[in-house]
């Protein structure tokens, strides 16, 4: 049965099942940028404070590889849950583990610490590109409302993302390291909570899986049509452009987090805030706009611009954050006075415009483009374009204290544009590889 012909009863008159999957990845991740708005100041943050006193450089390689695994895993995620497990246990299986892993990371040692992080990215990689593919599963391939409900589905991550460092940043920078990680597994354990209690909302959602042959072993089917296999073309195209994009939106957690610590005055009327709230004003752009750009796409019918060309408008625009960091770090000076934080909150407003023209459509095209039977798979390779590109912004964050600051935004900002402009100059050619998606 077409679930999306005639259940209207969930969010906005969406699927019932997307209130479910919508406060799961609430709650998953609160737990994660909770966690991720402490990670690299935990690092570089000395004995004295109770932290591991690593150099920038070494804490941005160790950040930019964890982000990347995270991302990185969701191809053996999907190929479990496609073959072997279902995607609704997947992201179950991958909860626990992701709960486990903050439960480590505040016993506050240096072993758990690094466990605590290998749990996290093997539970990610197992709820991530699941909990995505369930979400397409609840519509039919035509249905006008699937863009719509990705922007939805995209809110629910960012009220998580907006808490969670008001939570774990307070705790973790005004009481203690281990609390602000601890808070972070809490919340992963109450998205477990609401999913299980939530499951009957979901019908045939992530139920797909196929059984693995009596050898243990499954080989992925190839044998496309000509069309799919020029719909997996497409993919691949916007996938380079998404790891360029991914490069410059997660300097977020690395160098833009310094930034705010080092060189940006974390006060408002006299009174003092962690440097970590700072982390949820992008979050917060997102809550306030992502409504907007659902009711846009819909609102433009006909005249809604295709999916490349979104991703060309969500490169220029994340690109223009760098910009004005190189901006804002020329008026610091050499001597690093700090400035204010409206420079900081007129970055993440141009992030996420460009944010939500590229991330929420990207899940939105691969699970339209993907030939059915291996979604789940394809959500994975998906994902490996956030890995790159997290990986990129890791190497790109260690030149923070070795670079000129307007000089390292600077190369940042042209080099989003440029990949903005040949975006634009390749539309029409990859729409032809689409085939009709739109």
């Amino acid at each position: 049965m077409n679930r999306s012909d005639v259940d209207r009863g969930g969010l906005g008159g969406h699927p019932r099942g997307l209130t479910t999957l919508f406060f799961t990845e609430l709650w998953e991740r609160f737990s994660y940028y909770g966690m991720r708005a402490l990670l690299i100041l935990f690092m570089v943050a000395g004995a004295e404070r109770g932290g591991l006193g690593f150099d920038v450089k070494r804490a941005a390689s160790i950040y930019g590889l964890y982000t990347s695994a995270v991302y990185f895993m969701a191809i053996p995620g999907g190929w479990i849950a496609d073959r072997l497990l279902g995607q609704r246990r997947a992201v179950l299986c991958g909860g626990i583990l992701i709960a486990l892993g903050h439960f480590s990371l505040a016993v506050d040692t240096l072993p758990t610490f690094f466990a605590g992080l290998v749990l996290i990215v093997g539970g990610t990689g197992l709820l991530k590109p699941n909990i995505s593919a369930m979400v397409g599963q609840l519509y039919a391939p035509d249905d006008p409302r699937r863009d719509a409900g990705f922007s939805l589905f995209y809110m629910g991550i960012n009220l998580g993302a907006t808490v969670s460092p008001l939570v774990c940043g307070y705790l973790g920078q005004r009481i203690g390291w281990r609390w602000g990680f601890g808070a972070a597994g809490v919340g992963m354990t109450l998205g477990l909570v609401q999913y299980v209690l939530g499951a009957g909302r979901l019908g045939s959602a992530g139920l797909r899986a196929r059984p693995a042959p009596a050898s243990g072993v499954a080989a992925v089917p190839l044998r496309f049509t000509a069309a799919e296999w020029r719909r997996v073309a497409a993919i691949a195209v916007l996938f380079l452009f998404s790891v360029v994009f991914w490069a410059a939106f997660e300097q977020a957690g690395s160098s833009f987090n310094l930034f705010a610590d080092h060189l940006t005055r974390t006060s408002i009327l006299g009174r003092p805030f962690p440097s970590s709230w700072l982390q949820s004003v992008g979050p917060f752009w997102v809550i306030s706009l992502a409504p907007v750009f659902a009711w846009l796409w819909i609102r433009l019918g006909r005249r809604e611009p295709s999916s490349p060309a979104k991703f060309a408008l969500g490169l220029l625009f994340v690109g223009l954050g760098p910009l004005l960091l190189a901006i804002a770090s020329a008026v610091a000076g050499p001597h690093g006075e700090r400035v204010s934080p409206v420079w900081l909150v007129l970055v993440y407003l141009f992030q996420t415009i460009g944010e939500l023209c590229l991330s929420p459509v990207g899940l939105s095209t691969v699970t339209k483009l993907s030939p059915p039977r291996i979604v789940g798979l394809m959500m994975g390779v998906w994902f490996l374009s956030l890995a790159l590109g997290n990986y990129v912004a890791g190497w790109v964050a260690g030149y923070f204290e070795i670079l000129p600051l307007p000089q390292l935004f600077g190369a940042l900002f042209l080099a989003t544009a440029l990949s903005a402009l040949i975006l634009a100059l390749l539309i029409r050619p990859i729409r032809r590889l689409m085939g009709g998606v739109h």
